[in-house]
């Protein structure tokens, strides 16, 4: 606490002092047989007035050891350790009152935590078990493929692999606090790892009829290729979702000095400019999200840029409404030999 603080809070006793002072010169004035001296009044105002100070001055030493115990003057947090230290009746009092809080706010937290711990492992679980029944069903699909409509086929293989895109976006909204157990940093191939999620989205192309086009020589860097892929495959989706009849998706790889880009751009219907700010916010889904023939979970995006995030890879858009957008990764450059450095 400030001196100016201090002093500021101290009003009432100075206000007290005062009237004291009031009544003391009051009383010497109607003291018969005393003659009454202004000199005197000064002096004896002068005497006070040092003594009040010397007082508050070793009052605010005393208390300034206690103060800086409980109030935060660096980066660490209060709610780490018990206070401790207290010496008069009163600070004893908010020492027990702030411990107690402290209680109740650690085992708040572990409540939380342990609850969220659990939630966590139940939806892990959840996927893994969901997705053994999906399999089943793609194999059931594959299997009577001759006996339905070539368009039945189609409808039920996409909607098929819709469901494992969502189940799949469930799974990584549940490991984003975990992420740094479940990932490995090593020379990766953006065009390895880029292409099984092409080769997964084809009849998507085939249906929409829209052409595609890679350019630019394989490039590699260091990151992980498993979570490089997921989040390459929201935005490969989100450009066939977007995109209509006829329309061309473009896969571009680039190198400067800086680093490794990877974009994705297509020729579709754009995103508006009041929903520009806002297309990474968890659950936004935007104009073009709201679409009953197109719907949205408003993850996909949330995602790629948390986990671009987590793997230091800079994310940017480029759209225009009706010419289409560009998503572009950013891999900074990096070698083994600058860490080591």
């Amino acid at each position: 606490m400030t001196i100016r603080k201090f002093l500021k809070d101290q009003w009432l006793l100075y206000l007290a002092w005062f009237v004291f002072m009031s009544l003391t010169v009051f009383v010497l004035w109607l003291t018969p047989n005393y003659p009454f001296r202004w000199s005197v009044v000064g002096y004896l105002f002068f005497l006070e007035a040092v003594l009040l100070i010397g007082f508050q001055a070793i009052y605010y030493g005393l208390k300034r050891k206690w103060w800086a115990k409980i109030t935060c003057t660096t980066n660490a947090s209060l709610l780490q350790d018990y206070v401790t230290g207290a010496k008069t009746e009163e600070e004893k009092v908010q020492q027990a009152y702030m411990n107690q809080l402290l209680r109740e706010h650690q085992e708040t937290m572990q409540q939380i935590i342990g609850n969220q711990e659990e939630q966590k492992d139940y939806i892990d679980s959840w996927v893994h078990e969901i997705k053994v029944p999906l399999a089943a069903m793609q194999l059931l699909v594959k299997s009577v493929e001759f006996d339905l409509t070539d368009q039945k086929f189609i409808a039920i293989e996409n909607e098929l692999g819709r469901m494992n895109d969502y189940v799949e976006q469930v799974l990584y909204v549940a490991r984003l606090d975990s992420f740094t157990k479940d990932y490995l940093i090593k020379e990766t191939s953006l065009k390895e790892t880029v292409q099984p999620v092409i080769r997964s989205q084809a009849n998507f192309f085939i249906q929409k009829n829209i052409r595609f086009e890679l350019q630019g020589e394989d490039q590699y860097v260091l990151t992980d290729g498993k979570w490089v892929a997921f989040i390459f495959r929201q935005l490969l989706s989100n450009a066939i979702k977007y995109t209509s009849e006829n329309g061309q998706i473009l896969i571009q790889f680039a190198r400067n000095l800086q680093g490794v880009s990877l974009s994705v751009s297509d020729t579709g219907i754009g995103i508006p400019k009041e929903d520009f700010h806002r297309i990474f916010d968890k659950g936004f889904t935007g104009k073009n999200g709201r679409n009953a023939q197109i719907h949205s979970t408003g993850l996909g995006l949330y995602l790629v840029k948390n986990l671009s995030e987590k793997l230091g890879i800079d994310v940017t858009v480029e759209s225009q409404v009706n010419s289409g957008t560009k998503f572009t990764l950013f891999f900074p450059q990096l070698s083994y030999y600058q860490e080591q450095k």
